[in-house]
């Protein structure tokens, strides 16, 4: 199709009496969904990039997928979560294929973490690493279902819990994945997944996936993006941060453990190996503890500069080092002897060197550093520092493992060179890529050059949906008494809404103070921690009356359409947290290239995150909600202006009585809410 008849056909699709509304039940024609659609179409016609902000409720996974299917090119779509991909492939690509009479095909495809590995399963039977019963029964059930499953995805086992450790028992790594080599090659669901990708017209992937492949870091067998002419990336502000994790590399405990478990596992095939290995094996495993162990004095999260002050870590350091070094001697000679002994030996020698860059490269303000392919003494004893890239060093440490991480602090140049690498039309929705109504901090970070824009809106009615409430004289957030004088001011808004809230926190010290001081309230409270993410959502809607205390995590990707959500509270404007290095770091690159960091990154950055904790109130026509935005510093300072300016229109009020009679609990007229300068 040409562009204007693809746009045209995709238009007349998604109008009143549509195929789309002749076919699906529960469609609404949205004119915001139908422009938006045309310009998808456009895009993909001529190979462009487009950048689409489409409000909450503009319907833009149907506006995507009627030019994907109309035009016939091959088409990959990223999404955010595996949650979405299901939910796109299973749910909405059907019923919109279905409506439009398309007979291409399409494939699902997920990374290696979620397809049963034959080998590893085999690997783990008659191991003694279950925990508990429930554990064993549960492998005993994988096993069983191993042998009817046709796709192998771990998703078709409902009741096995995602934070489940026998995951990594029964699927691969690319470091411990034995590829051709593996015996059990021709039946792989990895390979086989692959494969229906690559002959597929239609691929939902997810951005873990999607990045991995263009970054070329062997997620599977061969890439799947040779040949597609579009890509549709979802949910694309998580683009960016997602990006600059494939782009770097990092060292964990847990593989540096699973490397050592596995060569244990491998004796069992090679008569004689366990006198060579079990001793190294059993060093490398101590060595990883005795490090976490010393790296206890840090901070949670810290430069490795910060680390290297530490003369115990140091020392650690040096050990584990050592003991990588040991087990590639034990291993070398053992690796003919089967692909398992030769793939550990891979991965130790891989470890080494990515402990070694990550202890050995200069730091990315350092200016004049050595190059040197080799990481060699120089007169002093001290090995030489290899250049940087404009990458930063950190370390994060969890309750009993660590992260040592090189990130780039700008991904605009690789993203833009393996997009050129595909010559296809590239398009980028969400509903929070604006800031202000411009998208210059979104493209900027992923290198697009006057990429064509649009901000669709949403079809909501926001003068009798909603309400946006700045409660007056709270204190600033520094104070000590922040946390109580939010609780205090929110209770009134609880009391008229009968519950029926999120609210929504910058730290889990204050999660924790809120939850301390609401506890005996009248109102289920549910508290981030307590239960899994999915669990706690359950409940509270399932209650139809609860509190539910959230952090960073429930600001997107959670839908609670209806009266179970009937407000949401944001303590603090959420400005990124000072201790992360990798953003104090991208200020300081920022200031040196004499940028000005909180306007340039701060600020949107904030003003996204905002824009997702916002969605979770109004989900469909039919939600009525209030706004509770607690920071002063929203009219107290210059800036405020800029988050109002990219929020949905809301009403706006100062005063509590305008809530209550919003909520119908004021037995006075309805007032119409003031502006906030003159409330």
């Amino acid at each position: 199709m040409t562009s204007n008849r693809l746009a045209d056909a995709s238009r007349a699709a998604l109008a009143d009496g549509g195929l789309l509304a002749s076919e699906i039940e529960s469609f609404r024609a949205r004119p915001a969904q139908q422009d938006l659609s045309a310009a998808i179409a456009d895009a993909f016609d001529t190979r462009g990039t487009l950048l689409a902000e489409a409000g909450t409720g503009t319907g833009k996974t149907f506006a995507y997928l009627v030019p994907a299917l109309l035009s016939g090119k091959k088409t990959i779509i990223s999404t955010g979560t595996r949650a979405l991909q299901d939910q796109l492939y299973h749910r909405d690509l059907p019923r919109v294929r279905n409506a439009l009479g398309v007979g291409h095909t399409s494939a699902l495809l997920k990374g290696r973490a979620n397809y049963l590995c034959h080998y590893r399963m085999r690997q783990a039977q008659g191991e003694p690493r279950f925990s508990s019963r429930e554990q064993v029964a549960q492998f005993q059930r994988i096993v069983a279902w191993s042998g009817r499953t046709r796709m192998g995805d771990l998703a078709e086992l409902a009741d096995l819990p995602e934070d489940s450790p026998l995951h990594a028992l029964v699927t691969s790594t690319a470091e411990n994945c034995l590829g051709t080599e593996c015996p059990f090659y021709s039946e792989c669901f990895v390979v086989s997944a692959r494969q229906r990708a690559q002959a597929a017209d239609v691929v939902v992937v997810n951005h873990h996936l999607l990045l991995a492949d263009l970054a070329l870091k062997q997620e599977g067998f061969g890439e799947i993006l040779p040949g597609a002419e579009a890509f549709v990336i979802d949910e694309a502000h998580q683009l960016p941060e997602l990006a600059a994790q494939f782009f770097g590399e990092s060292l964990s405990a847990r593989p540096l453990v699973e490397l050592s478990r596995d060569a244990l596992l491998e004796c069992r095939q090679v008569t004689g190996a366990l006198a060579t290995v079990q001793g190294p094996a059993s060093d490398l495993e101590h060595r990883v503890r005795q490090l976490r162990s010393a790296m206890d004095e840090l901070p949670v999260r810290g430069t490795r500069r910060r680390a290297h002050e530490v003369p115990a870590v140091e020392i650690a350091f040096d050990a584990l080092d050592d003991a990588l070094a040991a087990m590639q001697d034990a291993l070398r000679p053992l690796s003919a002897s089967s692909p398992g002994f030769d793939s550990c030996l891979a991965r130790a020698n891989e470890f080494r060197e990515r402990l070694s860059r990550w202890r050995n490269e200069a730091d990315h303000d350092t200016v004049d550093v050595e190059t040197t392919d080799d990481v060699e003494a120089d007169d002093e004893g001290e090995p030489k520092k290899r250049r940087n890239d404009g990458s930063v060093l950190w370390y994060e440490l969890t309750a009993r493992g660590f992260r040592l991480s090189r990130t780039p602090l700008d991904v605009a140049a690789p993203l833009a060179q393996h997009r050129a690498r595909t010559q296809a039309a590239w398009v980028f929705t969400s509903a929070t890529l604006a800031v202000g109504g411009r998208f210059e901090h979104f493209s900027i970070k992923l290198g697009l050059w006057q990429p064509q824009t649009m901000l669709a809106p949403s079809p909501f009615d926001w003068n009798t949906q909603a309400l946006c409430y700045v409660p007056k004289n709270l204190p600033e957030p520094a104070s000590r008494d922040y946390t109580n004088a939010i609780v205090d001011a929110v209770r009134p808004v609880l009391e008229a809404s009968g519950g029926r809230a999120f609210l929504l926190f910058a730290s889990h010290r204050a999660l924790r103070e809120a939850a301390e001081l609401l506890k005996d309230g009248p109102w289920p409270l549910f508290v981030q921690g307590e239960a899994p993410r999915s669990v706690l959502l359950e409940r509270f809607r399932a209650s139809g009356n609860g509190v539910l205390l959230g952090a960073a995590s429930f600001r997107e990707g959670v839908d609670v359409a209806g009266d179970a959500l009937s407000v949401v509270v944001i303590d603090k404007l959420p400005f990124a947290a000072p201790d992360d290095p990798v953003f104090e770091a991208r200020l300081d690159a920022i200031r040196r290239n004499g940028g000005n960091p909180f306007r340039d990154e701060q600020l949107p950055q904030a003003v996204i995150a905002l824009k997702q904790g916002v969605g979770r109130l109004i989900r469909t026509e039919t939600d009525r909600g209030v706004l509770v935005l607690c920071d002063p510093r929203l009219v107290t300072k210059q800036y405020g202006s800029v988050f109002f300016n990219s929020l949905p229109p809301f009403p706006k009020t100062r005063s509590v009585g305008h809530v209550q009679a919003f909520f119908g609990t004021d037995d006075a007229t309805t007032p119409q809410p003031s502006l906030l300068g003159t409330a």
